[in-house]
């Protein structure tokens, strides 16, 4: 039986990532932040199934940042497969917080490739980082491809150009089997509520059932290309299958701005989101990317991974979603 070690299992990517493998028959381990409240919801119906008599899901402490601790951990469970997708994601909030984000994600992208490295002694283990769409920034040209130079506009997105570049690095000095995964934006009903697209759709089917009555946004003309997580999971797996280690893009190779999502959202419930929604400075980045497009030929070609759900799918799954979750609301608040 194979052995997985996913850092931030906790979030959308981590929990659909736990899915997959455990339907493919993997020991999965995850590490999770310790805190004083629990924060398993994405994973609590795999890690607490009551059919399930031998476990293969295991939930471990530990930070990115503590370097010692994660080669203690890595060393301890001795995965044939790593996938770090632990991070401060949040482009806005990497401009409030850059020191914590650039620790995070770059600084623990490092930690997790030197403890493999450390493992190769004994045990041959195959790394993927979760590169980002955002590392290309300013674009210079459009689509963008695994060939498309770098320009971060973030702390974010300079913190993971740093961990992409250490990822390329200990590949080629050590001989190991480490990857990157360059996705672009994909979105599910397991997405954050502060990601602009949540954030949509929550507040959309709030508005239908008189929850809520505005939304506050802020670039309504960013565009981007937006995938269904889902699917993109499934690609990162194939990334660490192949027979050689590469870099790969993930992408829909479609863009629609966010006015476009407000569009696909609101008319799924039939409104017209001109009238709810208000564009709020608070929302505006110091730095903005403006168009994302990516082509991933070289998946298709070479790992036979295509995305397969159309963002306007998506924001109708999401919706769908969370109107279940705004009907409870309305249940809870007495307003049904």
């Amino acid at each position: 039986m194979k052995k997985a070690l996913i850092t931030g299992i906790t979030g959308q990517d981590g929990s659909y990532l736990a899915e997959l493998l455990l339907e493919k028959g993997y020991e999965v381990h995850g590490i999770v932040r310790r805190s004083s409240s629990f924060n398993t919801q994405r994973i609590d119906h795999i890690y607490q199934d009551p059919h399930e008599k031998t476990p293969k899901l295991f939930l471990h402490y530990g930070d990115l940042t503590d370097g010692q601790g994660i080669t203690n951990l890595v060393l301890d469970v001795e995965p044939d497969e790593i996938y770090n997708l632990g991070a401060q994601s949040h482009v806005r909030v990497s401009f409030d917080a850059p020191a914590y984000t650039v620790s995070v994600v770059g600084i623990g992208a490092l930690n997790i490739l030197e403890a493999a490295r450390q493992l190769k002694q004994t045990k041959e283990t195959r790394v993927y980082q979760a590169s980002s769409s955002e590392m290309y920034g300013d674009v210079f040209e459009t689509p963008q491809t695994e060939k498309t130079p770098f320009c971060p506009q973030s702390p974010y997105a300079c913190a993971k150009v740093y961990a992409f570049h250490q990822t390329v690095n200990y590949r080629n000095a050590y001989d190991m089997f480490a990857v990157n995964g360059i996705l672009f934006n994909h979105e599910s009903p397991r997405r954050g509520e502060t990601f602009v697209t949540r954030k949509i759709t929550r507040a959309a089917t709030r508005i239908k059932l008189g929850l809520q009555e505005k939304l506050y946004l802020g670039n309504l003309d960013a565009k981007r290309d937006w995938g269904y997580a889902k699917d993109y999971v499934e690609g990162m797996w194939m990334m660490l299958q192949a027979e050689k280690p590469d870099d790969y893009v993930l992408a829909t190779g479609e863009t629609q701005t966010i006015r476009q999502f407000l569009d696909y959202t609101f008319e799924y419930l039939d409104l017209d989101w001109n009238k709810y929604v208000e564009i709020d400075p608070r929302y505006f980045r110091p730095t903005e990317v403006n168009l994302l497009l990516g082509d991933c030929t070289k998946a298709k070609e070479k790992l036979g991974w295509v995305a397969k759900t159309s963002c306007k799918e998506l924001a109708e799954l999401m919706v769908d979603h969370d109107l279940e979750l705004a009907q409870q609301e309305t249940v809870q608040s007495g307003i049904a």
